[in-house]
């Protein structure tokens, strides 16, 4: 790496911060620990970082609701933590804005691997790998900008994807008119340290419906095809 990534861990169990602070540190990563949102938002505004890893059992302000805030503040990626079986704060979490989540007990190689497949995925958005001239996708008077990681309604206003989002609604436009199945989705997104959780899909799957459809309710481009998965049906035009 050129640089040490700066992650901020927001874990109320000092041991355990302890202990990913230091694995961490030993693979070029830098944690900053802080135990709850309070002394979070303390940090966040004294330095920047590049992700967020956060548990959603903490003292006083709950880990969904600062999932939230992060979320509407910034494209900060961030990673949930969660206990064994807590099945809805995960998809909750996911569709408040996560980027990913990890489940208590964890391996902390586990951790680093989707440390590091998180920022892969946040820089690859956010840098153009194109010529110069960049690419752009066009579909029902929406456009999308590759090279400036933006999207554009029909209106003309600037539409907020988080970098999940915008990876998904890049591998649509790629593939249209085809039917993609979870797993493919989930191959194309999240690469080969995706989790089997199928249902993170269909999370982010809902969030660009509720950002791209006029009826989130009754999808037009987003069309769920049963037991198969997704077709993205408009015409896209690449430019």
């Amino acid at each position: 790496m050129t640089k040490t990534d700066a992650i901020l861990l927001v874990e109320d169990d000092a041991e355990i911060g302890e202990l990913i602070s230091r694995y961490l540190a030993t693979h070029q990563i830098e944690a900053a620990v802080v135990a709850d949102g309070r002394a979070m938002d303390a940090t966040l505004a004294a330095r920047d970082f590049d992700l967020v890893i956060l548990d959603l059992n903490l003292p006083g302000e709950d880990g969904l609701s600062i999932c939230r805030r992060l979320r509407d503040g910034a494209n900060l990626p961030i990673i949930i933590v969660t206990a064994q079986g807590e099945d809805v704060d995960r998809i909750i979490g996911l569709e408040m804005g996560a980027d990913d989540y990890i489940v208590k007990p964890f391996n902390p190689r586990e951790l680093l691997a989707r440390v590091r497949s998180v920022l892969r995925r946040s820089r690859a958005s956010a840098q153009t790998k194109e010529p110069a001239g960049g690419r752009f996708y066009q579909f029902e008077g929406w456009r999308v900008d590759i090279m400036a990681h933006q999207v554009t309604a029909p209106t003309g206003m600037k539409i907020a994807l988080t970098g999940a989002e915008f990876d998904l609604l890049y591998a649509l436009c790629e593939r249209p008119n085809r039917v993609l199945t979870r797993d493919q989705l989930i191959g194309l997104t999240h690469g080969p340290t995706a989790s089997p959780f199928q249902r993170s899909i269909d999370v982010l799957i809902s969030r660009l419906r509720q950002k791209l459809e006029s009826d989130p309710k009754n999808p037009k481009l987003i069309q769920t095809v049963r037991s198969e998965g997704y077709l993205f049906a408009p015409q896209v035009l690449r430019a």
